[in-house]
């Protein structure tokens, strides 16, 4: 027979509840361990104390308890020192002890406190011992209570006055949040402790080593600055940057850690070397410094001087996809039953045959270093046109069956821009289904107008996707997917078609014993793959990844095809629902 699980009455309080909740936990195989820790941590006792503590305190609330007196501490100083003169029974001297009790001095210190309603801090007594030539209204003492948290302001020697004065705040830190520190100020004393002739590194080690309250004694610049609000510039950053092993910022502890792809919301730019900011995400309030967009492209133009540093336009072109090995294969055609137009990948993927280009090549001029790109939240509207989803794949990713899949699930959200060529229509195809069908002189037309985002031979035929193809797609309100070479991003990310790039790689072994012989990476049987052919795909990888990553909006390992497949599709039901970031200069108007 079922056990009936017990009922709570309608007095029950927290700590009842709480013991009902662990009386019912039962672990089970799935979550064994997870049931375990909450029973743990529900049988604590001093959990179930302060339950206890909890309605006790709001039953007192409800009754809307108002101070006696405000004085209660000084009362009992005075009912002590009664007691003190004369002689004390037993009950006098237990009453005696308890008021002189550190504990109970303290609560009604604090009782007093909450019914005078004084919650202003008190400062410590002015020094005696201020320079004769400092006027008292000049200097300021500041008290400030910090943990382990870095105190959030840095400091430098003006070389003009030799004094030590504050560089800059940063912002949601100790110094900031007190709003009793600026920059400009002159700090003159750390815990009572002159700093007049100490160096920069001995006065953060001083500032670092204090814990718990600091008091700083410093002369407030002549102008303080305004405070700024937050601003709402954000950035995505392009690279990655650890500050720990950046020997020129200012303050290494001060510096804030990101990754390439990292949001970053710029606070403050008024240093034009080092911004302040925060890491979207994070439950830190404190700002970092991180270098500008100007300095640190500066850097990187000093670097690729020096030769440290390789010329962004030059790549190293990435290895592609390997295309399919049969001579006559199409490569596209017929998919679970239903036929899916589309590019195909042979002729711009076959690495004997191939000669096409995927764009017009690097632009002359001056090198594009990778810093930062300014971003903003864009989310698309029902009478939108759809986003543009572009795929790029590593060797043996083989995206064009990923793209094939997905679109024959769903042909009616979903389709490939149909491609040019200047092969011979087949029997069984049709012009602007499986293929445009055109002339070798038109294609070469097309090309010279820049038409195509790629194009190619393949065996003597031209083969090419046109942005008029993509655009044909879009005005069906379908959402068009196309998958490229690498090199064909930088011509469609625009704002017309606001691509979402998803970087397909497969999942790759370690060594060839950890999987079978006759399966290769990424889902399918196509044939041994041998340790040459694995050390190539994870080579493609890192090549595309170095050169086109702080373009991808996604990276997609593929353990499988129809998990892939799955994944895929996620990514494309929440591009239509959830707003994404993207450059500003896509959306301003």
């Amino acid at each position: 027979m079922k056990e009936a699980m017990p009922v709570l009455t309608a007095g029950a309080g927290l700590h009842e509840t709480l013991a009902l909740l662990t009386s019912q936990l039962r672990p089970d195989a799935n979550h064994k361990e997870d049931m375990v820790f909450l029973k743990d941590v529900f049988s604590e006792r001093s959990l179930a104390y302060l339950m206890k503590i909890h309605e006790k305190l709001r039953q007192y609330e409800r009754q809307s308890p108002a101070p006696v007196l405000d004085s209660a501490a000084s009362l009992a100083e005075d009912v002590a020192e009664e007691l003190q003169g004369g002689p004390m029974s037993t009950e006098e001297k237990e009453l005696l002890h308890l008021l002189t009790s550190p504990h109970l001095k303290a609560v009604l210190s604090v009782h007093d406190t909450v019914a005078q309603k004084n919650f202003d801090p008190v400062l410590p007594p002015l020094p005696d011992d201020f320079e004769d030539e400092l006027d008292e209204e000049s200097v300021k003492i500041v008290r400030l209570v910090k943990n382990k948290e870095p105190l959030g302001a840095t400091i430098r020697r003006d070389e003009a006055t030799g004094v030590v004065i504050v560089a800059r705040i940063m912002r949601g830190g100790a110094a900031d949040r007190s709003g009793l520190v600026h920059v400009g100020d002159e700090l003159r004393e750390v815990n009572g402790v002159s700093v007049i002739h100490k160096r920069p590194d001995e006065i953060s080690q001083l500032l670092s080593q204090s814990q718990g309250s600091i008091t700083l004694k410093i002369i407030p610049a002549v102008k303080e600055e305004d405070r700024l609000k937050d601003s709402k510039v954000y950035m995505r950053a392009l690279f990655d940057y650890t500050p720990l092993e950046d020997k020129a910022t200012p303050c290494q502890e001060a510096g804030l850690p990101f990754k390439r792809g990292d949001i970053l919301q710029v606070v403050t730019q008024d240093d034009p070397t080092w911004w302040q900011a925060k890491r979207v995400g994070d439950s830190n309030l404190r700002a970092g410094l991180i270098p500008s967009k100007q300095f640190q492209e500066r850097r990187l133009a000093y670097r690729m001087k020096m030769g440290t540093l390789p010329n962004p336009k030059s790549p190293k072109k990435p290895a592609s996809e390997q295309g399919c090995d049969k001579e006559d294969c199409d490569c596209e055609g017929y998919f679970n039953g239903q036929y899916i137009a589309g590019l195909r990948r042979s002729f711009r993927l076959s690495r004997k045959d191939r000669q096409g280009s995927a764009g017009e090549g690097s632009e002359t001029g001056e090198p594009e270093f990778l810093t930062y790109e300014e971003v903003t939240r864009f989310q698309q509207r029902p009478n939108e046109r759809p986003r543009l989803v572009v795929l790029i794949g590593s060797l043996g990713a083989r995206i064009n069956e990923l793209k094939q899949r997905v679109i024959a699930e769903n042909p009616h959200r979903y389709a490939v821009a149909v491609p040019h060529t200047t092969r011979p229509k087949k029997a069984h195809e049709k012009d602007g289904v499986e293929y445009h069908f055109v002339t070798k002189q038109q294609f070469d037309a097309d090309v010279l107008n820049n038409k195509f985002i790629e194009h190619g031979e393949y065996k003597e035929n031209q083969y090419g996707t046109s942005i008029e193809a993509i655009r044909s797609v879009q005005a069906k309100n379908k959402m068009c997917i196309v998958d490229v070479q690498p090199e064909a991003l930088k011509r469609l990310r625009t704002a017309e078609f606001k691509p979402y790039v998803v970087f397909v790689k497969p999942r790759i072994p370690e060594s060839r014993r950890r999987r079978s012989a006759a399966t290769s990476p990424g889902g399918g049987d196509h044939g041994r793959v041998t340790d040459e052919d694995l050390q190539e795909m994870r080579q493609s990888a890192v090549q595309i990844d170095q050169q086109y990553g702080h373009l991808v909006d996604r990276v997609l390992i593929k353990e499988d095809s129809a998990s892939a497949c799955a994944e895929l599709r996620g990514i494309l039901e929440r591009l239509e629902r959830e707003s994404l970031w993207v450059p500003t200069s896509w959306v301003r108007t």
